[in-house]
């Protein structure tokens, strides 16, 4: 007579057992590396906040492009820290940019290694705004709005200028309406039909931010993002702001941050066939690092399990800062 309960545990008895029935599996192809890149000669400046993810000048990147190349790791993304900033964020779309440059290099020397550029203004403008600021009066006090539609003509001669010094993937993260039929129209018009979107199609305004813009020096410098980035309590509107950057000629969809939104991953990937990726962001990153220099978690382990969650709610790409760290783990399992 059979017994009356299910005998679960003879998938898990032994390691080879367990991995042979494993059904989420993480590759080193899954990972995109984030990358800061700053002005100055010889700067390797670590961020507080994010311990081991450093700022870099051009000349010190160079080493981390190699280590990045070596572990395998396919794709970088490229975020930039200019000496000055305007109202306008020209550092943006400038042939010198600090991204353009970033770029070509990395091209120049490894053409085999994807270079995506980060198309948003926050981190060039003197505001810390993702676009065109415009002040106004209102009851006796003065208040300040980003101009959409202004913003989207800068934004499409950045994602240019990208794309002229080699960027593999333009990545707009602004959030603008209409951002990408915008840099769509504006990429196919100057002769880079060929040049893929990934948009940050659903990116909500979060807390989690903060490391980040400490490191990026993208904090806003009056108010807040909430006008133009989504309301953390929404996940039917996030389906909306997908389903305007499908039909606008996006080539990828993000969603971010992710670990507290992985029920967003997961109906992005249920209503839309297109490549998903999840961003790992900087407060995610900073949570676990503080926690295990503290003794309190067991690092690998918990990233691991983090890693795994993105890719089991549907991510087939992974922005973090834990890369390497996970590329190497994954090398001594083989």
């Amino acid at each position: 007579m059979s017994q009356p309960f299910s005998r679960h545990r003879r998938l898990r008895k032994t390691p080879a057992i367990r991995s042979m029935v494993r059904e989420t599996i993480l590759h080193k192809s899954d990972f995109i590396q984030p990358v800061f890149v700053t002005y100055g000669t010889n700067v390797k400046e670590e961020i507080s906040s994010m311990p081991g993810v450093y700022n870099f000048s051009l000349d010190t990147m160079q080493a981390e492009i190699q280590e990045i190349v070596d572990l395998g790791i396919p794709a970088v993304l490229i975020f930039a820290v200019p000496e000055v900033k305007d109202s306008v964020g020209t550092g943006a779309y400038a042939q010198d940019g600090l991204v353009q440059q970033a770029t070509r290099w990395i091209k120049a020397n490894y053409p085999n290694l994807l270079v995506i550029a980060d198309t948003c203004l926050c981190e060039f403008t003197d505001h810390g705004h993702c676009g065109v600021v415009h002040a106004h009066e209102c009851d006796g006090h003065i208040e300040a709005e980003v101009d959409n539609d202004e913003s989207l003509a800068l934004l499409v001669k950045t994602a240019v200028s990208q794309a002229e010094a080699g960027a593999d993937i333009i990545a707009p993260s602004n959030m603008m309406d209409g951002f990408v039929y915008a840099i769509r129209e504006g990429l196919d018009a100057a002769g880079y039909k060929d040049i893929p979107i990934m948009s940050y199609a659903v990116k909500y305004a979060s807390a989690f931010y903060g490391p980040f813009r400490e490191a990026a020096q993208s904090a806003p410098q009056f108010g807040d993002r909430k006008s133009y980035q989504m309301d953390p309590a929404n996940v039917r509107e996030a389906l909306r702001e997908a389903e305007s950057d499908v039909a606008e000629g996006a080539d990828m969809l993000m969603v971010k941050p992710s670990l507290a939104y992985m029920d967003v991953l997961r109906a992005v990937r249920e209503n839309f066939d297109l490549p998903l990726v999840a961003y790992n962001v900087s407060g995610e990153y900073a949570m676990v690092k503080a926690a295990a220099q503290n003794g309190w978690i067991n690092e690998r382990g918990i990233v691991t399990e983090m890693m795994l969650g993105f890719k089991r709610a549907g991510a087939d790409m992974i922005i973090t800062y834990f890369s390497k760290d996970v590329v190497r783990w994954l090398r001594e399992e083989q």
